[in-house]
């Protein structure tokens, strides 16, 4: 596995050369909600969650790659979390998914990368997750694999994503600071006819209400009528669905990723991802025949591992009270928003297949906008 390590870097430096603008709602001055941010404002502020991205742009015509969200630390897959899964619309491919709705645990990784590559990113997540300590006697895996499609800008009949892509992600994965925008699985992506991409954003509930911290990551490659904190950004822009047929497709879809440290069971967790669907309709996402957009919630709390050979037959453990419930509820809604609208201020023009063009959303515009409806100073 020498050559796996170089090859991942090689891409990802290739992708940072000419990606990520570095800029998010807050650099601009924009606060949606009303609760504190973690301190990264991202979901690495939930403590043991990793993200790592490989980037993938050669030629003229691959935009793609991997991003990867590790759940916790050690071994996923000798001590998993709980977790659920919501699905807003089904037009999509989340490898996975059944066995995390029957058993209510994630026990690997969970890989974002394009429609095509699905296949792929799955088979470098089981060899991963064999070849870790502990796990030779292992001989069966449940890996969680989300896409959106890239084609407008990507060669994705091509499949470029290789095992090594997959495996420098993972391998690279940290916590801290989040690159956002096209990098990773969002290289390639188009949200509201606009460049996405990856985007995060987190949420701490004060001391009173527990503490506890969710975090959101997203891959945006949807439409609707874009929506900025309540300002009807798209209408102002002269660009949303119904506008302009030939030019405002909606079709595509979304992958959101949530965690927190509150002890959540299954259940709650998939309430919790219920409410990130919330934030993506706050944004003016429409969820269209043609958009899969799924949810994956988890919880990082130590006290709910779920051990992979228990040597007691009863689970005892303390979860969250249902009345206690909301505040985070509230925390998953604006960061979800604020991820999503991360997504699209980090992201850059990018000119793909076919000399396909895809604009970032032009800020020249969109602040005076803001500044319009009193969002920013």
């Amino acid at each position: 596995m020498k050559n796996i390590l170089f090859t991942g870097i090689f891409c990802l430096l290739l992708g940072q050369t000419t990606h990520a603008q570095n800029k998010r709602a807050r650099d601009i001055g924009l606060h949606i909600g009303v609760l504190p941010t973690g301190k990264w404002n991202a979901i690495t502020d939930v403590p043991g969650v990793k993200v790592g991205q490989t980037t993938l742009v050669e030629g003229d015509s691959i935009r793609t790659g991997v991003t990867a969200i590790i759940p916790a630390d050690g071994n996923l897959f000798r001590q998993k979390v709980p977790a659920a899964i919501f699905v807003g619309n089904g037009f999509g491919k989340l490898a996975g998914s059944t066995q995390v709705q029957e058993l209510g645990n994630i026990e690997t990784p969970i890989v974002l990368t394009n429609t095509l590559s699905v296949a792929t990113a799955i088979q470098a997540v089981v060899e991963y997750t064999l070849h870790q300590k502990g796990n030779e006697q292992v001989y069966s895996v449940n890996a969680v694999v989300g896409e959106t499609n890239d084609a407008e800008l990507n060669d994705i009949r091509g499949m470029h994503v290789r095992k090594e892509d997959v495996w420098h992600a993972l391998q690279t994965a940290k916590t801290g600071a989040v690159e956002e925008g096209c990098v990773g699985a969002g290289t390639g992506t188009t949200c509201f006819g606009f460049k996405g991409g990856i985007g995060t954003a987190s949420r701490k509930l004060p001391a009173s209400l527990g503490g506890y911290t969710v975090g959101v990551i997203v891959q945006t490659n949807f439409g609707g009528v874009l929506e900025i904190d309540g300002v009807p950004v798209g209408r102002e822009l002269g660009k949303f669905y119904l506008s302009d047929r030939l030019n405002n497709p909606v079709d595509g879809s979304c992958m959101m990723v949530v965690a927190t440290d509150a002890p959540l069971d299954s259940r709650n967790l998939g309430r919790l991802a219920k409410r990130a669907f919330m934030g993506l309709a706050k944004t003016g996402g429409i969820a269209s025949n043609g958009s899969g957009d799924y949810i994956v919630a988890f919880s990082t709390n130590d006290s709910l591992r779920i051990p992979y050979q228990p040597t007691n037959p009863v689970l005892t453990t303390e979860v969250l009270h249902n009345d206690f419930v909301t505040p985070l509820f509230m925390a998953a809604i604006e960061a979800t928003e604020e991820a999503i609208i991360n997504s699209l201020l980090a992201a850059k023009t990018t000119k793909g297949i076919e000399g396909h063009m895809v604009e970032a959303i032009p800020l020249d515009k969109l602040i005076p906008i803001l500044k319009k409806y009193n969002r920013i100073n």
